[in-house]
């Protein structure tokens, strides 16, 4: 008898304890609020809506003729290149052309990240043409950035299932 006492109270105490074990590993704490107001992204949603904002940041800069933001949505390898031609002659920061247009026609996933379908239209003068891109964006380290650009194809001009962005 006293043996069945003694499973008796250490069960008790055990029941008494749990509540306080799971608080400690995270179960049955105080963070309902928190995981309710921000449910997880899943992979695929978060690198579409990382790749989308990258791209639309640099659109956005080359609107703006801001060279610094536009290096900044590239990844670190493309910097050096970046340097060198992005206010030449046919860069994408030239003085001479201006963006009155740019939108997002598509967000996919690539080989090498998501790719990024663009339409910009560039006007040098009076002169004004439209021309599909595509970006290339990858998560590099924690971070997400533009690892290509490429010219698109006639394709890629129409949009599958996402709404253009224009350029602010």
């Amino acid at each position: 008898m006293r043996a069945t006492h003694r499973r008796l109270a250490a069960a008790a105490a055990g029941l008494v304890l749990l509540p306080i074990a799971l608080v400690g590993c995270g179960i049955g704490g105080g963070d309902e609020d928190e995981s309710a107001a921000k449910p997880p992204r899943a992979p695929a949603e978060e690198a579409t809506t990382r790749s989308r904002e990258r791209v639309q940041a640099y659109l956005d800069a080359m609107a703006a003729k801001d060279v610094a933001a536009g290096r900044s949505q590239l990844c670190a390898l493309l910097h050096d290149g970046f340097d060198l031609g992005a206010t030449g002659p046919n860069g994408d920061f030239a003085d001479h052309f201006q963006v009155p247009e740019a939108a997002i026609t598509d967000v996919r996933s690539g080989p090498r990240g998501q790719e990024v379908r663009v339409s910009v239209s560039v006007a040098v003068g009076k002169r004004t043409v439209t021309r599909p891109l595509i970006f290339t964006v990858t998560r590099d380290g924690s971070d997400w950035c533009i690892a290509g650009e490429a010219p698109g194809g006639p394709a890629d001009t129409t949009p599958t299932g996402v709404a253009p962005t224009p350029a602010s």
